[in-house]
């Protein structure tokens, strides 16, 4: 299987604002956000589908997905961090770990073809990184 792209985040092949890492799972910001402070979190092992993880990798993926939410409430104290399961962008399992004030926020439209403001990323990534 070839590596996707976030497998050659996890290696170091392509940079990434990561802000929290640990033996099973990687979580950095999405360098197209719904809002700042937007995360992904990953497994390490590229499994296309979250449903097709084996149960200790699925269950690593959702307690980051936990320690990200309760991290950005800390840091960034959004009215809600709400999670989202798509999996259809990149064959690599991910979640959405996203900070917002209200529920159009969550379903707002992404422009893709924007340039990515790495400043920005940064400075966020300084601040909610653990």
């Amino acid at each position: 299987m070839e590596d996707s792209l976030f497998t050659k985040i996890i290696k170091g092949d392509i940079p990434s604002h990561k802000i929290y890492e640990d033996e099973a799972t990687y979580a950095f910001l999405d360098i197209h956000p719904l809002n700042p402070g937007h995360v992904l979190v990953i497994p390490k092992k590229q499994v296309e589908f979250i449903w097709d993880l084996e149960p200790a990798d699925y269950q690593a993926v959702m307690a980051t997905v936990q320690k990200v939410g309760n991290r950005l409430r800390e840091v960034l104290s959004p009215s809600y961090v709400g999670v989202q399961v798509v999996g259809v962008d990149v064959p690599h399992t991910h979640v959405h770990v996203i900070p917002f004030e209200d529920a159009a926020e969550l379903r707002a439209e992404v422009d893709f073809t924007a340039e990515v403001d790495h400043q920005a990323l940064a400075a966020i990534a300084e601040k909610v990184r653990f």
